[in-house]
């Protein structure tokens, strides 16, 4: 019957339907299970291309083990505002934590991305991400350095001067803005290795390939975010009807 636990046999006919290109909606129609149940369970046992049926059901069967005896520290779902389902928004955080990893963050760093995404002020403080995360400051401090570094999260303090950890629209921006200078100096890097092994040569036609591909793909970064920035937050000012300006046009 549809409902409750995947079996195994459910995890082998979602193993069979990515391996014939079928969509995730597809898969959970013909298990008639939620789609979102199926996008959890592939995203959290290697992804689409890693997914493995009998990896995936003893992984889970380990988790299950390890959550069976009482109520271990950090599995009772937070109690949530504005009336959400506490459960729905603890999968749907573990879901989400899973994507991230998938593009290259640590677990770590993920937990603090979407703790600071799902949380409604957008900032928390270190002490508000340990008692959230049930880990140590200087965990949470190395994960906030390096998303720091990524212009992923931003520092500011509040009134009471305790220094916070904000997560905002313009923070997207800033990191595209960042990922295209790190393109740039790829760039520029093939480029002097063309000189370097000499101009002609198989491997200075390879780098220099890299580098046109390379510039491309930067200046199309940057091109998209400045488009996206101004026609998103545009309407966002003038679905609003506010006169005010946006706290992330920083000119």
């Amino acid at each position: 019957m549809p409902g409750g636990r995947l079996t195994q046999k459910d995890r082998q006919q979602i193993a069979l339907g990515l391996a014939d290109g079928l969509a995730y909606a597809e898969i959970a129609r013909g298990l008639e299970r939620p789609t979102s149940t199926i996008t959890r369970e592939v995203m959290r046992n290697g992804g689409p291309t890693g997914y493995r049926a009998d990896l995936a059901h003893r992984a889970t069967e380990r988790r299950a083990h390890r959550r069976k005896p009482g109520s271990p520290r950090g599995v009772e779902p937070v109690p949530q505002p504005h009336g959400r389902d506490a459960e729905a928004v603890r999968e749907y955080e573990e879901l989400y934590t899973t994507v991230m990893m998938q593009s290259g963050l640590s677990q770590m760093m993920s937990r603090v991305m979407v703790c600071l995404l799902t949380t409604d002020s957008g900032s928390l403080t270190a002490s508000e991400l340990v008692q959230r995360l049930h880990v140590s400051p200087a965990t949470i401090s190395k994960s906030i350095t390096f998303l720091e570094s990524q212009s992923l999260v931003r520092r500011e303090r509040d009134e009471g001067r305790r220094e916070r950890y904000v997560i905002d629209e313009d923070l997207w921006y800033q990191s595209m803005v960042a990922s295209a200078r790190s393109l740039i100096q790829q760039v520029e890097i093939s480029r002097q290795g063309v000189g370097v092994l000499g101009p002609g040569t198989p491997a200075a036609v390879r780098l220099e390939n890299v580098a046109r591909f390379l510039d491309f793909v930067a200046e199309s970064i940057t091109r998209a975010a400045e488009q996206a920035r101004e026609i998103l937050y545009t309407k966002a000012e003038t679905a609003s009807g506010s006169t005010a300006t946006p706290s992330s046009d920083r000119g």
